[in-house]
Order: C-alpha cells, then sequence, then structure tokens
C-alpha cells in the first residue's frame, strides 16, 4: 500500500470528511484492491470485488480472528449471530428471521404510520415551520417501533440510548490512530447485558406479546437459544434496529432537500417512496463498511488475501461505482437502484432489511405529504463522529 493509499484510509476519519466521504471513497475504490499492513489487510471499494467476497464460503465474519485482533476482540459467547458463521450463524439466524419476513413486517405499518404522524405533529406544534429530523423523527421513530417490537418499556429508552451508542462507535476501525476507550466500549456491553437478563427475566415470569418473549420460546428442531446467545442476540436487534434506520431516514431527507426536484417528484407521486429509500441506500449509505476474515488464499484481481487476512469492503463506494450505476454521483428516484450492497448480500444480508425499508419509506411519505418548501437552516447540519454507522446528528430543517 502506498503512503497516499494509507493516507486515504486514515482520512475517512476525519470530522471534515465525513460530512462528504465520497471524493475519498472514489479515489480509494480506483486504487483498490490491494494489500496493505503486510497483506495483513486487503482493501476493497469495486461493485464487483465487494459483491464476490460477501458471498464467498471462504471468508469468515469472526473479525476478532484475523491477524489484526489483538487481545481484546470478542469473546467467542459474547457475539451476536452476525459475527457468526455456519452452522451457528445458521441456527442463530433461522430462529430469529421469522420475526422479520416481509410479511410480518407489513402487518407493522399501521403502527408505523401512526408513529410517523405523531412525532410530525409533536415538532409542528412545538416550534411551527422548523423541524429538527434527527431527533424528532429519525430517531424516535425507529427505537419506539424495534422496543415495541422487542417488548422493551417506554420508560427504558433513554436508560439504553448511551449503551447503543457506544457499542455502535466500537464497531468502526481505527484508521487514524484514534485512541479509543475500549473499556468504555466493555462497560456499555456488560451494562447492556445486565438490562437485558433482568428483562428476560421478567419475562420469563410474565411472558408478553412481543420478541422477546418469542426468542425465550423459540425453538426449531429441539435447538433453542441460550441465554448468553438470547442477551447478544436482543443487544443486536436493539442496536442494529434503530442505529442504521436513524441514519437512513436522516440521509434520505437530506438528500431530498438538496434536490428539491427529487422531493417535488415524490409528492407528486408517494409511490415512489421505496424508490427514494433504495437510491439513498445506493447514493449515502447509513453503513458505510464491513469486514470479513479470509479463510484460505483468495485471489482478488492483482491482490490476494492470504488465510487470516482482514478483507476491508467499501460498501459506501460500490454505491457510486461508475461500473454498475451511471452518472454514479446523481441523486434520482427514476434510476433503478436494485444491485446496491447497502445492506451486504450473502448468508449475511441484513436480517431487519424489510423492516429498515418500511419505516424509512413511510417516514419520507409522510415528510413529502406534509413538509412544504423545506430547506436545510442556516448552521443546522452536523455529523456523528460515527464513520461506519455514518449520518447527521443534526438536521435542522425550516419550512
Amino acid at each position: 500500500m502506498t503512503a497516499t493509499e494509507q493516507n486515504f484510509l486514515s482520512r475517512l476519519a476525519d470530522p471534515a470528511v465525513v460530512a462528504d466521504p465520497y471524493p475519498v471513497m472514489a479515489m480509494i475504490r480506483e486504487a483498490s484492491p490491494y494489500p496493505t499492513l503486510d497483506g495483513a489487510l486487503i482493501v476493497l471499494g469495486r461493485h464487483a470485488d465487494c459483491s464476490r467476497i460477501l458471498r464467498d464460503s471462504r471468508v469468515s465474519s469472526q473479525r476478532g480472528t484475523s491477524r489484526l485482533a489483538g487481545p481484546n476482540a470478542p469473546r467467542r459467547a459474547a457475539m451476536s449471530f452476525l459475527s457468526m458463521d455456519p452452522p451457528d450463524h445458521t441456527r442463530l439466524r433461522k430462529l430469529v428471521s421469522k420475526a422479520f419476513t416481509p410479511r410480518t413486517i407489513a402487518r407493522l405499518e399501521p403502527r408505523i404510520r401512526a408513529v410517523t404522524d405523531e412525532l410530525l405533529s409533536a415538532a409542528a406544534e412545538r416550534h411551527p415551520g422548523q423541524l429538527e429530523l434527527v431527533s424528532e423523527l429519525a430517531y424516535p421513530l425507529p427505537v419506539r417501533i424495534i422496543c415495541e417490537l422487542l417488548g422493551v418499556p417506554a420508560s427504558d429508552h433513554q436508560r439504553f440510548a448511551g449503551w447503543s451508542a457506544r457499542l455502535a462507535h466500537s464497531l468502526q476501525p481505527n484508521f487514524g490512530g484514534e485512541d479509543r476507550d475500549l473499556d468504555d466500549t466493555v462497560a456499555a456491553r456488560e451494562e447492556f447485558s445486565a438490562y437485558f437478563r433482568e428483562l428476560i427475566a421478567v419475562r420469563r415470569a410474565s411472558p408478553g406479546d412481543d420478541l422477546l418473549t418469542e426468542l425465550i420460546r423459540a425453538e426449531d428442531e429441539g435447538s433453542r437459544l441460550t441465554e448468553t446467545e438470547l442477551v447478544a442476540t436482543a443487544i443486536l436487534l436493539l442496536v442494529a434496529g434503530h442505529e442504521t434506520t436513524v441514519g437512513l431516514i436522516s440521509n434520505a431527507v437530506l438528500a431530498l432537500v438538496r434536490h428539491p426536484d427529487q422531493l417535488a417528484a415524490l409528492r407528486a407521486d408517494p409511490a415512489l417512496a421505496p424508490a427514494a429509500v433504495e437510491e439513498t441506500l445506493r447514493y449515502d449509505p447509513p453503513v458505510q463498511l464491513t469486514a470479513r476474515v479470509a479463510r484460505a488464499t483468495i485471489p482478488i484481481g492483482p491482490a490476494e488475501a492470504t488465510d487470516g487476512a482482514l478483507i476491508l469492503l467499501l460498501l459506501a463506494a460500490t454505491g457510486r461505482d461508475p461500473a454498475v450505476f451511471a452518472d454514479p454521483d446523481r441523486f434520482d428516484l427514476s434510476r433503478n437502484a436494485g444491485g446496491h450492497l447497502a445492506f451486504a448480500a450473502g448468508p449475511h444480508f441484513c436480517l431487519g432489511a424489510p423492516l429498515a425499508r418500511l419505516e424509512a419509506a413511510t417516514a419520507l411519505t409522510a415528510f413529502a405529504r406534509r413538509v412544504t418548501d423545506p430547506e436545510l437552516a442556516d448552521g443546522g447540519l452536523s455529523y456523528k463522529p460515527n464513520f461506519n454507522l455514518r449520518g447527521p446528528d443534526r438536521l435542522l430543517i425550516r419550512y
């Protein structure tokens, strides 16, 4: 890896780049695939390369087993199925997936629509003509839905918000030599685990009509979730069930506000909402990158991933690959954005994709219908420091 290429990667952690990482992503994509750190890390940004690796049975999702993993890599017993391989991943995903089928999620549409309208009405009453999109819609909508789905009491939302943010921040790679507080991450996970162990005990004694109760009862061919697996799964569903959707809704609204013609098209034809979601996932995805570990020697173009090498997949770069998407830097609801990798691909394709798509499409439909002549307020946009789960932490819109 050249010094220039290494600088590209470190720049992704620069707060000034987080607001618009795509010029840097384009340079990384064009330079990839390439090895660095003595071949222990392979960087990919081209759609074809990333798509193939995500589906390759010779790679592992257990990031802690790579040659780059340190002594603080997650213990096997504490991992969620997001970081597991078959057969464990297959078993756990099968038990959980029954709650996330498109048909099951479709039943949530009336509730999602009602919560969306309630949140927008409350914001309009608080300060007419102004909407802080993140705190007043993009965050509370998916949080309320996943909490209701899991059976987490509404009174506990604020209690776990900090834990969730700390765990989400720990998921990104350390390109820039950032001083990470690993003890803080461990503490957040332990506090989250203790919370869910208490809630699981309550649900065992008094079952409810919720996903947590279903997971406790879940059985498939004699296989049940152990309590450790149950806790890890609950944490994953809660964190993944809202952190990424907050970014998806925020990024979509920002793109629509910046492209009034596309917002007008959506307002004129609400049936374009799913297309707006897919175009956002391609154009400005909330998950910028993921990783796999080579379990064999895998040729990737002119590079080669040897056993134990960490393969970094720049998902955000693939969405703007001109080899797949014409005029990729243009936000256009009329394009067919199918084939993007924002939800990954292969065995680890995002389990919550139907829920995220429905929540985002509902939010965008309501925004287009209820908010007229929106514009970004001066100084109204700032981003979270997290460059992997990327999105605004403040998006103030005047209308």
